[in-house]
């Protein structure tokens, strides 16, 4: 079996940081849409697939997200390039016996709200996860963070519709000079047990 090696790891895990601050350099489109090509291949719960993406970056988008931010997310928010509204679909069943054709998985979903809400919730999550790591493999920085006005960001931009928003991401290309010091990470003792 094939590994990756240390530079791969480097990029995507032990170098890799949460940007606060950004160039004016442009995500091109075509990394958009690979990008999604790459998250779109992550494994999910019978394949469901609940995540949506939002890629904010017009200034008319940027002015609609701009009042749901917290104050400590606003001017790093608005200086990204793409601010990425990872959003889940409430009722993502509705494509399940596209994406899951060998049962009827949809009608899992129908019959309990709550279940449904719970699987989008947590396999979009998964799927922002992919984001992220997808970005850095092409070479792009973010900046996850929660510090926003989730029923405001859903009025401005999912009202009428079933998505709901879960986190934001800022992407682009990360300013070095605004990281802060690396914080420090639990041990396997403090995290995890084996049984």
């Amino acid at each position: 079996m094939k590994t990756l090696d240390d530079h791969a790891l480097a990029l995507l895990f032990t170098e890799a940081r949460s940007h606060n601050g950004w160039s004016d350099r442009k995500v091109e489109r075509d990394t958009l849409l690979r990008l999604h090509d790459l998250v779109r291949m992550g494994p999910t719960s019978a394949n469901c697939s609940p995540a949506r993406f939002v890629f904010v970056e017009s200034a008319d988008a940027k002015a609609k997200l701009e009042p749901a931010l917290s104050s400590g997310n606003r001017q790093k928010t608005m200086s990204a390039p793409i601010t990425v509204i990872a959003a889940y679909d409430t009722a993502f069943y509705e494509k399940l016996p596209e994406l899951f054709p060998h049962a009827d998985a949809k009608a899992w979903f129908t019959s309990s709200p709550a279940l449904a809400e719970e699987t989008a919730m947590r396999n979009a999550t998964l799927q922002a996860g992919y984001l992220i790591l997808a970005a850095r493999a092409l070479g792009l920085d973010a900046g996850p963070m929660s510090g926003f006005d989730k029923a405001a960001v859903d009025a401005s931009f999912f009202a009428g519709t079933t998505w709901k928003s879960n986190f934001l991401i800022n992407l682009g290309h990360g300013d070095p000079s605004k990281l802060f010091g690396r914080l420090p990470r639990l041990e396997f003792e403090d995290a995890c047990l084996i049984a």
